[in-house]
């Protein structure tokens, strides 16, 4: 067996701490990985305090990671030792349902296996995530990284980073193209880089008056207030799509009617409660509105070698791992820009 240090959360009410297990070894399909850097996600918050339903504790978060393949299994094709290696939301899937054919395992029809907070397929062993030293997972579930790319700044394009790009693709944005992103956060940064980088005008959609130069900076061209009546009724009927990442309670109508014809918001934030929606907005515009999950293992593979060949990365600030509590409690403040990621280092 593999030992690992760790930090986990051991129940949904006091702060993550020190925790070791064991990970068994490499099997024939599998390699194992040194973490170095591993993103902090909000969804690490929800999951580790039981927002999303019951939590198998000790729970160890984590599923942005990169790192260096230190092992291999003696069936391995994919990988060699010493490549620099990711591993995104899932280590496991079905394989034979039509999503995970379709290379879209997000959507497995039995229900992907998480990097943590899961089961590995057909067992009670949790899945334990990227707070920790080393990982092993299956190749099939394993991304190449670049050697072009920063590193500590990769880590978040395994969830922030594909969550936003597999939609704008899917809805094959490009020149055009008139893009707004709402919510400029972790996922709203991620949005406003590739839409911009695939040739859209993009607009940032904000309450915050103070972020307009950063969002330009990240390459919106223009940024739009939406406490400013008078800004919004401009904007009725001006955007194709709508990145929507607000994770708090919101009225979706509101932005539904920035939409043109046929035009589409796309939701990756996940507020606490429903929302409703006006079918008015809908059916006179044939608006569409539409959810999006990360992306499988071959479009996120296709992110990281555009990002590679783009240079494209996320905008981070680094933590030693004993700063992961009071990193927890500035995400809930919206303080930082815009993703925190640990340097595993601060683990020897």
């Amino acid at each position: 067996m593999i030992q690992v240090k760790a930090f986990a959360a051991y129940d949904a009410e006091t702060p993550l701490k020190p925790f070791e297990f064991e990970r068994k070894e490499v099997g024939p399909n599998q390699v194992q990985i040194e973490i170095l850097y591993s993103g902090v996600c909000h969804s690490d918050i929800h999951t580790a305090k039981g927002d999303w339903g019951p939590a198998i504790y000790p729970l160890v978060p984590g599923h942005e990671i990169v790192g260096r393949i230190i092992k291999t299994g003696e069936k391995v094709a994919k990988f060699s030792v010493g490549e620099l290696a990711g591993v995104g939301c899932f280590v496991d899937s079905c394989r034979t349902c039509a999503s995970c054919k379709e290379g879209e395992e997000q959507y497995c029809e039995e229900g992907m296996t998480g990097t943590y907070n899961s089961y590995e397929r057909g067992t009670k062993i949790p899945t334990y995530g990227g707070y920790s030293t080393t990982i092993t997972v299956d190749e099939s579930y394993v991304l190449h990284v670049s050697e072009k790319l920063d590193l500590k700044r990769v880590a978040p394009l395994l969830c922030a980073g594909i969550t936003t790009y597999s939609p704008l693709r899917y809805l094959n944005v490009g020149k055009g193209h008139k893009v707004a992103v709402l919510g400029l956060g972790g996922l709203g940064h991620m949005a406003v880089k590739f839409a911009a980088s695939f040739g859209a005008e993009v607009t940032m959609l904000s309450t915050s008056p103070s972020k307009e130069a950063d969002a330009k900076a990240l390459g919106a061209h223009n940024f739009a207030l939406t406490s400013d009546s008078a800004v919004m009724a401009s904007l009725a009927n001006k955007f194709d799509v709508i990145i929507n990442t607000v994770s708090a309670k919101h009225d979706y109508n509101t932005y539904l009617n920035l939409l043109n014809k046929n035009g589409t918001m796309v939701i990756v934030g996940l507020p606490p409660a429903g929302e409703p929606i006006q079918a008015f907005n809908l059916v006179m515009k044939r608006r569409a509105i539409m959810g999006s999950l990360i992306g499988g293992i071959k479009e996120m593979q296709e992110m990281l070698d555009y990002c590679a060949e783009h240079n494209i990365t996320s905008d981070v600030e680094i933590i030693d791992m004993d700063y992961i509590n009071e990193a927890y409690e500035r995400m809930d403040r919206s303080d930082v820009k815009y993703r925190f990621v640990i340097d595993m280092a601060s683990m020897k």
